[in-house]
């Protein structure tokens, strides 16, 4: 199962990073200001996870594959980490998919 790892920033702004199983870091959240609006990111996580347009397939300047999920006002929730192959970052999405609505949460700021 994965999880929602809730840890501050250097700038006091909360984060979440979405890890898979295998502990790797599938989705990384913008910050946030509250720890209650990192909670509502998690949940626009799950339910935007589902539905493949809310995904932004991009290449970054260094012409490495990796995507953005959106939610449904067009707003960055989360970006991906850099993939060297289109594939790869195909089963990225798909693991952010498999894992999203079902990951516990883990709150590291308490």
């Amino acid at each position: 199962m994965g999880k929602f790892i809730i840890t501050k920033r250097v700038n006091g702004e909360n984060q979440f990073n979405l890890k898979a199983e295998n502990g790797e870091i599938i989705l990384t959240s913008e910050g946030y200001t509250t720890k209650a609006s990192c909670h509502k990111g998690i949940e626009s996580v799950r339910i935007n996870s589902q539905d493949d347009s809310r995904y932004d397939r991009r290449i970054a300047v260094n012409g490495k594959d990796y995507f953005v999920l959106k939610a449904r006002n067009g707003e960055i929730i989360g970006k991906s980490q850099f993939y060297s192959s289109k594939s790869g970052m195909e089963s990225g999405i798909t693991s952010v998919k498999l894992n999203a609505p079902t990951a516990e949460i883990i709150d590291q700021t308490i």
